[in-house]
């Protein structure tokens, strides 16, 4: 057993309060995300609009907040007009991005309604496209969906049957224009100058709108933090967010060097801070620039570049892609990204999971049949439900290991948020693949006295998963030997597990 990782917790020592929408999602229209996913008429679970019930429940049950849509890639080669009025009059087209048939008959009006079905808290993101269009088509979309009447527009969205205005607040400036392989990539600085002429034009017809630019597609890009550097110069005082890509996959079947994906995110994180403070600096501005993790997860993009490059993609409707199925591996990476993502909740306001159904994610479905739930599906409910308040400040100090990749990376990774009500939940991962990991938390200035729950997903299995066959394969255990003696917190995590540990 490894030696023992210690922490301190004391409500004098905060990071910050969690915006809800940190607890986003995304839909886009790319493989079976949509059709088949949360959209299939014939299904025997749909409703009179065509959603399929069971995964709306699942989609509550994770407790998803924004989500973002309708791309990603996907929204570079988008004409908000094909996907609003009647069913049949909308036309298909080819997209781009995925090399598929986009039949448009899941549109603008059916994603609002799907959000509406989901919850109050579910609140709409729109991506714009910057990539083959621009001001003008911003402007006009923007106008028919949140202007309440009496303008071409607005009076459209009455006639198509939407009386009452949207109410979009967040919007995307585009989706990673500093890709070569975007519809309409751009250099940084073309696009931060479509970027602050559409956010100027935006704020003429509502001056509170949020908007988001776009930054880096990932730490690795070539142009990294030279990209955020030219694009906020452009656009500092006209938007609020800035945008951050990741997905994480084992290379070269290094495991340990995948467990500790969290460190390039968290330094992902402090990087473009850094550069954003470096331009508000510059810029003599007292605003902060937040960051808005708009896509990531778990995501073996290798196997997605063998199908790319492949000759067998033809333009089909809703083909099956990036249908990775997770292992108990995946979902305890997973998790530490989400912990990444609470640790710096101080700056990092809204954050995506990409995606919501199929696509990379959480929820899966068969056309006509069942949806279940992917491990990575537990650790994000659990986080949604649990991560509500104020992030504690957590400094570990916990035996390390050698990794690849990040050199020496702690083997416990957690964070831990105080709600309202005083109560603490303490998030941690154990990275250690054979190894348990004691844990002792000082509890000092809180009071707590009892463990309200000690949950862990683990298996003796690292690659077990969920599928069709077997939905139920993993799903999260109680722990044993948790407890609190003399305000100390003790446990034991489990080798490469996923806890959370609820305390009142």
């Amino acid at each position: 057993m490894a030696r023992t990782a210690r922490f301190t917790l004391d409500p004098a020592f905060q990071v910050g309060e969690v915006n809800p929408r940190l607890f986003g999602s995304f839909v886009e229209h790319l493989g079976r995300c949509v059709y088949t996913g949360i959209f299939e008429p014939d299904h025997p679970a749909a409703d009179e609009a065509g959603l399929r019930t069971d995964v709306l429940e699942l989609v509550r049950e994770l407790g998803v907040t924004t989500i973002r849509y309708p791309g990603g890639n996907f929204v570079s080669g988008y004409k908000w007009e094909d996907s609003v009025g009647p069913v049949e009059d909308r036309p298909r087209r080819l997209d781009l991005a995925w090399r598929s048939t986009e039949t448009n008959r899941f549109g603008l009006s059916e994603y609002i309604a799907f959000l509406k079905k989901i919850g109050p808290q579910a609140e709409p993101m729109m991506a714009l496209n910057l990539g083959t269009r621009g001001v003008a088509e911003a402007l006009e979309l923007q106008e028919y969906a949140n202007h309440p009447a009496g303008t071409a527009l607005s009076d459209l969205r009455a006639a198509h049957g939407d009386k009452d205005p949207f109410g979009i607040k967040l919007w995307c400036l585009g989706n990673e224009m500093d890709g070569p392989w975007q519809t309409g990539h751009k250099t940084a600085t073309e696009y931060g100058r479509i970027a602050a002429e559409t956010a100027r034009a935006m704020r003429q017809i509502d001056p509170g709108v949020e908007l988001v630019a776009c930054g880096s597609s990932s730490q690795s890009m070539p142009t990294f933090a030279a990209w955020e550097a030219t694009v906020l110069e452009e656009t500092y005082d006209l938007v609020d967010h800035i945008s951050l890509h990741a997905y994480y996959q084992p290379e070269n079947g290094d495991i340990d060097s995948f467990l500790a994906s969290a460190v390039d995110m968290e330094s992902f994180i402090e990087n473009v801070i850094a550069t954003a403070d470096h331009v508000g600096a510059k810029l003599k501005s007292k605003k902060k620039i937040n960051l808005s993790f708009d896509e990531w997860n778990v995501w073996y993009i290798s196997k997605w570049h063998e199908i790319e490059n492949s000759e067998t993609r033809d333009w089909a409707e809703a083909p099956r892609l990036l249908e990775d199925n997770y292992s108990v591996t995946d979902a305890v990476v997973f998790g530490s990204l989400l912990i990444a993502l609470l640790r710096h909740a101080d700056r990092v306001t809204v954050a995506c999971l990409a995606q919501l159904v199929n696509v990379i994610a959480p929820i899966m479905t068969e056309p006509g049949g069942p949806a279940w739930r992917q491990t990575t599906f537990f650790p994000f409910a659990q986080a949604a439900r649990y991560g509500r308040g104020r992030v504690l400040d957590v400094r570990v100090d916990s035996p390390t290991y050698a990794t690849e990749k990040y050199g020496e990376a702690d083997l416990l990774h957690a964070t831990a948020v105080r709600a309202e009500d005083g109560s603490v939940t303490v998030f941690a991962v154990n990275r250690s693949r054979t190894e348990a990991l004691p844990l002792e938390v000082a509890l000092g200035g809180l009071d707590l006295s009892r463990v309200v729950e000690h949950s862990v997903l683990a298996d003796a299995d690292p690659d077990a998963r969920n599928t069709l066959a077997a939905p139920e394969r993993v799903v999260p255990h109680t722990g044993e030997d948790t407890s609190i003696e003399g305000g100390v917190l003790k446990s034991v995590l489990e080798p490469l597990s996923w806890n959370v540990i609820r305390l009142g």
